[in-house]
């Protein structure tokens, strides 16, 4: 049912997964409109990604909550300023799942960020995971999952791996969207 709604929307699937999505930190970029969480759990479903995903905790709230809980929603307190809090709350399920994917948008809003938030870095980093790239191209209307990279000692070197692959991809509203500008 899935594939049949985004065929007819236009839409293709990249069915090139690597192996590691069953177990990885899932970068979701760009990340530009509230479309791309509509195709995205499409995508997951066709893939057969056991997936979760990141969303604020704003959105986990009464009547939001019955059907955002239910497509795997994971609340987490953007104002949360404690260092690592979030991501030690995230690894948690990794530790309770063995084939789990976190889907998590580095940009952080659809509105334009030169600066991407580095906690699937560090999830990734310190489980021991590898980060694939989940993406929504809107000029080819192609979805898929790309990478995996693994962490390496050179957070710089890893990022400008991950911005090399997102460069690209064009988003529904790409005035809405930039690489972080501290890797490319």
């Amino acid at each position: 049912m899935y594939k049949l709604i985004l065929k007819l929307l236009g839409w293709k699937i990249d069915e090139n997964v690597p192996k590691e999505y069953k177990r990885c930190v899932l970068v979701g970029a760009p990340h530009t409109s509230n479309w791309d969480f509509f195709y995205s759990i499409f995508l997951f479903k066709i893939l057969k990604i056991p997936y979760r995903f990141t969303i604020k905790s704003e959105w986990i709230r009464f009547p939001f909550n019955l059907i955002i809980k239910p497509l795997g929603g994971i609340p987490i307190d953007t104002k949360n300023k404690e260092k690592g809090g979030n991501v030690s709350h995230m690894s948690k399920f990794f530790r309770e799942n063995k084939e789990f994917a976190m889907g998590i948008t580095p940009e952080g809003t659809r509105s334009l960020s030169t600066k991407w938030k580095s906690g699937f870095y560090y999830l990734a980093k310190e489980n021991n995971l590898p980060i694939c790239f989940g993406y929504l191209d809107y000029k080819t209307k192609t979805g898929g999952i790309g990478g995996p990279i693994f962490t390496t000692e050179s957070k710089e070197i890893d990022m400008k791996k991950i911005m090399d692959f997102y460069k690209t991809k064009t988003p529904k509203n790409p005035e809405n969207f930039s690489l972080d500008h501290r890797y490319i």
